[in-house]
């Protein structure tokens, strides 16, 4: 694990816990997100980036490196997910918007923060992906473009995995279940869908996703290579 580490979608939910434990264990953290950053996050740089713009990522980058000597190791924690739309009535436009924050949008950090990596020495790279990638299609909810563009962010981790861990940049993936988010609680009235197949008999707390994250960015990690660590609660199980 580099001291210095980036992390979008930090302004809430697994990305605020991520940003929370990273800067808890004294590393030098900066925040990416669209929105406005939260109040009271002390020890905490925040940038103003969309990840779905080019010129957005790279001028982070560039803001960052302009101000340390680097390396700067990466946590890919922005997302978004389509409000229950069936496939049939999918708008073109809302499909794309998923996969351009989900897949682009992560391909684009991926790429711009681990170019720098790989001429600093190298270093670690983590992706927030889902069990709805490669495990379970959720349902009753209608989520046919998170669900694809989940998988591929499996996919890509792993083959950035090949491509750049010969040259000393780890990727590796994590897979959350339910986790009690905003984004979940939005969904309240699935609740009783989702909880009898957790086997863990609850949904998970975004401090033990940051926690398994911090586990994969650490040198404990040294030997995984295009890992998916799948974090449901037994819910793939069913």
């Amino acid at each position: 694990m580099n001291k210095q580490v980036a992390v979008t979608g930090a302004g809430g939910g697994i990305g605020q816990a991520i940003v929370d434990n990273l800067a808890g264990h004294g590393l030098s953290v900066w925040g990416l997100d669209v929105a406005a950053p939260p109040a009271g996050k002390e020890g905490v740089r925040w940038l103003s980036v969309d990840v779905t713009e080019p010129a957005s990522v790279h001028g982070a980058v560039k803001a960052i490196y302009g101000s340390t000597e680097g390396p700067v190791d990466l946590v890919c924690c922005a997302g978004i997910v389509e409000d229950d739309v069936p496939a049939e009535e999918m708008p073109i436009d809302i499909f794309d918007k998923i996969i351009s924050v989900n897949l682009r949008g992560l391909f684009l950090c991926c790429q711009a923060f681990g170019r720098e990596l790989l001429a600093r020495g190298g270093g670690s790279i983590v992706n927030i992906a889902s069990m709805s990638g490669n495990y379970v299609v959720n349902h009753p909810q209608h989520q046919c473009a998170y669900n694809s563009s989940k998988a591929a962010v499996t996919a890509l981790t792993k083959s950035l995995a090949v491509e750049w861990g010969p040259r000393g940049v780890r990727l590796n993936a994590v897979s959350p279940g339910y986790i009690k988010t905003p984004l979940v609680a939005a969904k309240a009235h699935q609740f009783h869908h989702w909880m009898p197949g957790i086997v863990a008999g609850r949904f998970g707390e975004p401090a033990e996703v940051a926690q398994a994250v911090a586990f994969l960015l650490s040198t404990g990690a040294n030997y995984c290579y295009g890992t998916e660590l799948l974090m449901d609660g037994g819910f793939s199980l069913r």
